[in-house]
């Protein structure tokens, strides 16, 4: 068991896991934050990311030990309150889902994108995005969604 110290969408937190525990299970079967989804556990599908110190990971990949001392942020944790991020009210606007399963990972992908590039081209957004797989869209709608946050958040 090792004990690692994290704050997890602004709220600290002390566990001990086991040294194989990963983060996404962390997140999920720990601190029952089950916004980020497992869809791979080989980290080809991005449904599991999550900021980690301001940067995109994909938790399913990474222990939890790795994220001792991290803040980390979730799909939970980018609302404030009532008031939706701008790229979860683009996703919501531009019906830039339908099953919603790879949804909070593409929305993260995107607010980390938007983050490092705030006026990224069609090109841009596609190869930022490369890493989350979406089985429904046909990244149409979520390409929209990504242009209207980027303006929203100018």
């Amino acid at each position: 068991m090792t004990k690692i110290e994290l704050t997890v969408n602004g709220t600290r937190h002390a566990r001990e896991v086991e040294d194989r525990t990963l983060l996404v299970d962390l997140l999920r079967d720990h601190l029952g934050l089950t916004g980020t989804h497992v869809g791979c556990d080989t980290s080809q599908c991005g449904c599991c990311t999550v900021h980690l110190d301001g940067r995109a990971v994909k938790s399913c990949t990474m222990l939890a030990a790795q994220a001792d001392g991290a803040s980390i942020v979730t799909i939970e944790g980018m609302a404030k309150g009532d008031k939706l991020h701008p790229v979860q009210q683009a996703f919501t606007d531009c019906h830039a889902l339908q099953c919603g399963f790879c949804t909070p990972g593409m929305i993260m992908a995107t607010a980390a994108l938007l983050k490092d590039n705030p006026n990224p081209t069609d090109e841009e957004i596609y190869h930022g995005l490369e890493g989350n797989l979406c089985r429904c869209t046909g990244y149409i709608n979520i390409v929209k969604a990504v242009k209207q946050a980027a303006q929203t958040m100018k």
